[in-house]
């Protein structure tokens, strides 16, 4: 009786994940590698080999990296900072990076494009300084900057996680032995905190990739990422096939990515802090 009540209170999330996971995910393969008229084809997984496709996916790699590497090297100094606090409200400190996740993606985007637009306060700013107005908007840099602020609590989470779970009583047996600070950080902070790196990397590097609200907004159309060519192809074109398509090449660098994630981080160094 009581297997048979868990199996009731399971009913609603396979359910759920038959419905909004399974089901989009085989409607889309269905377009993926059939045409119009229905006959299969790889034509559509092929398109990715197109010079636009190749173009926007390599820029698409591109910022997504330099995004990564901006978030990772911002995040593992302030995870460290925050880490060596010692108060019974260290939690707070950290929730306090992640509050703004808790305001719209959109409105926060948007916030930045009014500042950064070219009557914004930061122009406003430089004109009063006497540096004249400067093009912040619509540019590659701009991009990766939209991506660091949206993405980088997702780095900081996971390092300073790994970070916590490292006892004060290593670190002052190696201070004993004569270790310095340099020592200490590569033999022994570093490593314990690799698991934690490789969970930021991929959760910052994979919604980077596939972004593309946040180049359509601070890059006015002109960055062009492989996202905003698939949403292109969803919503303007109408070609659900050829959307399809490269929505499955893309989603195979994110199951990559996955798969390196689970090979690196086995004891749930990207776990929630909370």
């Amino acid at each position: 009786m009581r297997r048979l009540m868990r199996q009731l209170l399971a009913g609603p999330y396979l359910v759920w994940i038959a419905g909004f996971i399974i089901l989009p995910v085989g409607v889309i393969l269905y377009y993926a590698f059939t045409t119009a008229d229905g006959a299969f084809t790889f034509a559509h997984i092929a398109a990715i080999a197109d010079p636009v496709h190749v173009k926007s996916i390599l820029l698409s790699l591109k910022l997504g990296l330099s995004c990564t590497v901006v978030c990772l090297l911002l995040a593992y100094p302030l995870a460290m900072i925050l880490s060596s606090f010692r108060f019974r409200h260290q939690s707070f400190v950290v929730f306090l990076f992640i509050l703004p996740m808790w305001m719209n993606f959109m409105l926060r985007i948007l916030s930045w494009r009014l500042i950064l637009a070219n009557s914004g306060i930061i122009n406003a700013l430089l004109v009063r300084l006497g540096f004249g107005p400067v093009k912040l908007l619509n540019t590659p840099a701009t991009v990766v900057f939209g991506m660091v602020y949206d993405f980088l609590p997702f780095m900081i989470l996971p390092i300073y996680n790994s970070m916590t779970r490292i006892k004060d009583d290593i670190i002052e047996a190696a201070r004993d032995l004569g270790a310095g600070n340099l020592t200490i950080l590569a033999k022994i902070i570093f490593p314990l905190t690799v698991s934690g790196i490789i969970s930021g990397i991929i959760m910052v590097f994979v919604p980077a990739l596939t972004s593309f609200v946040i180049s359509d907004l601070l890059g006015g159309g002109k960055v062009l990422l492989i996202g905003n060519v698939i949403e292109q192809e969803f919503m303007q074109g109408t070609n659900w096939n050829l959307g399809s398509g490269l929505s499955v090449v893309l989603m195979i660098f994110v199951i990559a990515s996955m798969a390196v994630m689970n090979i690196f981080d086995k004891d749930g160094g990207g776990a929630a802090v909370w």
